[in-house]
């Protein structure tokens, strides 16, 4: 059966929350000086957030294995493929920021859906209910490294079953861990947060200004 609630009645609703969050997308600007930077990461919503700190980088993406032991808590798990992801780089005449975000419900770590029955079984065990976003930050310069995980708690509203068809169908979710973007179309599946909203998009801009802060000091 078709989806009956039509894509631009999620582009209206993400609309009104992104107008909503406009005051929360404002990070902090860091200036870098004559320091290289390196983004060990592929992903676009960490380009925009570095871009909009203010930030001057080139991008090189890490390839390593980003399995979590069982029963590894959230914040430890992000934590440690940040520092494996920097180490990967291993640059020594430039700052190499890294990080990585899971979806956590309960016990359950969310990673990105396989397929798209699965992105729906994900969006219809977080209806209604909360659930938290951890992304791990590595920063390393000249051997040394930073290492921090930030914490933000996201509530969905009730969701539909037509309303996770139609978002399913739009392929946002599928490159996207606990299969929704907060900063687009998913944007309308959430109610409420608590913490930071650009550490639901991928990268916690406050903590990462105060490491590098810290780190050329």
């Amino acid at each position: 059966m078709p989806p009956r609630v039509p894509v631009h009645r999620l582009r209206g609703a993400y609309d009104g929350y992104r107008n909503n969050m406009n005051k929360k997308l404002s990070p902090p600007h860091f200036d870098q000086g004559e320091h290289r930077i390196i983004l060990a990461s592929g992903s676009p919503r960490r380009r925009e957030l570095c871009a909009a700190m203010g930030l001057d980088f080139i991008v090189k993406t890490s390839d390593v294995d980003e399995s979590i032991p069982e029963g590894m808590p959230p914040d430890k798990a992000v934590a440690m493929l940040s520092r494996r992801k920097a180490e990967s780089i291993g640059s020594e005449d430039a700052i190499v920021i890294a990080a990585d975000t899971v979806v956590a419900f309960g016990k359950e770590i969310l990673g990105k859906p396989e397929d798209e029955a699965h992105a729906r079984r994900m969006l219809t065990m977080l209806s209604g209910r909360t659930h938290a976003v951890y992304t791990g930050v590595t920063v390393a310069y000249r051997g040394r490294y930073l290492t921090s995980a930030e914490e933000t708690v996201v509530r969905f509203r009730r969701l539909s079953d037509d309303e996770i068809t139609t978002y399913v169908a739009t392929n946002e979710p599928m490159d996207k861990a606990g299969a929704y973007g907060i900063q687009g179309l998913g944007g309308a599946l959430v109610e409420a947060i608590e913490g930071e909203f650009d550490n639901v998009v991928g990268l916690p801009c406050c903590l990462l200004y105060s490491m590098l802060t810290e780190m050329v000091k």
